[in-house]
């Protein structure tokens, strides 16, 4: 699509063994395809529930789609899947605003993305750090305000292989965190896992920041 600024890419977070029954049901409101990963929440107290998400087996659904299906297929799909009830899921859509860990996307068009998403109540941050790391980069986004997250694991690849996200080629050995956090917050947490990580090394990882711009079955 030409057009990038009316291009979004969903997520959606499930309990494990619904991400089928919410794949078919996407393809039927209009998403052509997507990716699944399987993950595991990383909230162990019932009264955090900012994520809706318990200490789990999950499976995270990525779709893109134009804004005009995505907005008809996740009202859908939160209507069918009752994502109003707490801990039958989630779904934000996002656009990339942001990366940290690689100098060659740093640029003018990050802060111009930025400005135009102003309005943004939460960001999506996702770290990929080698295997292993996952539960450090955890530890210091819930040091720095975090009320938990999501970790995606590359699963059912050999050694030689690779999982595509976003067009981005995760390897078996990496470890990828997905943690939603209120925008005011997000620039905390972020230093925080660079530091904890010394992203400033190469190697070491890397964060890319997405703004969300709508969500369902969100609980604070």
């Amino acid at each position: 699509m030409n057009n990038l600024t009316s291009f979004e890419l969903v997520y959606v977070i499930v309990k494990y063994g619904m991400g089928s029954k919410v794949l078919q049901a996407a393809k039927e409101y209009g998403f052509r395809g997507g990716t699944v990963c399987l993950g595991k929440g990383t909230i162990a107290n019932p009264i955090l529930t900012f994520l809706g998400l318990e200490d789990s087996r999950k499976e995270i659904l990525l779709f893109g789609a134009d804004l005009e299906t995505s907005e008809a297929a996740m009202e859908k799909l939160a209507s069918k899947f009752r994502f109003d009830k707490q801990g039958h899921g989630i779904a934000f859509a996002t656009a990339a605003c942001r990366i940290v860990g690689v100098s060659c996307y740093l640029g003018d068009h990050i802060g111009k993305d930025e400005e135009s998403m102003e309005g943004s109540r939460y960001q999506n941050i996702i770290t990929i750090v080698n295997k292993g790391k996952a539960e450090e980069v955890v530890e210091a986004a819930e040091k720095a305000g975090s009320k938990g997250g999501t970790i995606i694991n590359a699963r059912g690849s050999g050694i030689h292989e690779t999982t595509k996200v976003f067009n981005m080629e995760i390897e078996p050995e990496k470890e990828m965190v997905m943690i939603l956090a209120k925008r005011e917050e997000a620039d905390k947490i972020i230093q925080a896992i660079s530091e904890s990580q010394k992203l400033d090394q190469p190697g070491n990882g890397i964060i890319f920041v997405q703004n969300v711009e709508r969500t369902y079955g969100i609980y604070e």
